[in-house]
């Protein structure tokens, strides 16, 4: 009896894992972009990490999905990092809009790049 009861429950899993809702967010190489920028900081440069974020944007917006939380924060950053101060803006506007919960997060954060 215990066994048919495992193999009951376990299908029941199996069938209910199928319905579950797929991704919401396009992560594109998002977590692999900031996941090296710890483990190895410098190993992908900003070019790199620009044109793989704008991609990942393009192909969300294709695809109608939105980006996650972070995304125009880290391109925002990238550029300022580069000496693009207007385009950092810009991405900085756009992940408050998209994420209004962020503001203060991200004000502070242009607060302590204009000190430098």
């Amino acid at each position: 009896m215990p066994l048919r009861r495992s193999a009951f429950l376990l299908g029941a899993l199996t069938a209910l894992s199928a319905c579950a809702p797929k991704t919401f967010y396009h992560w594109g190489n998002y977590e692999d972009i900031v996941y090296a920028g710890y483990v190895s900081p410098g190993k992908i440069d900003s070019d790199t990490q620009i044109a793989k974020l704008s991609e990942d944007i393009e192909q969300a917006r294709a695809q109608g999905k939105p980006v996650p939380p972070g995304v125009h924060a880290h391109l925002g950053y990238l550029y300022f990092l580069q000496g693009n101060p207007s385009a950092a803006q810009q991405e900085f506007e756009t992940e408050k809009s998209l994420f209004p919960e962020s503001a203060v997060f991200v004000d502070g954060l242009v607060q302590r790049m204009s000190r430098k």
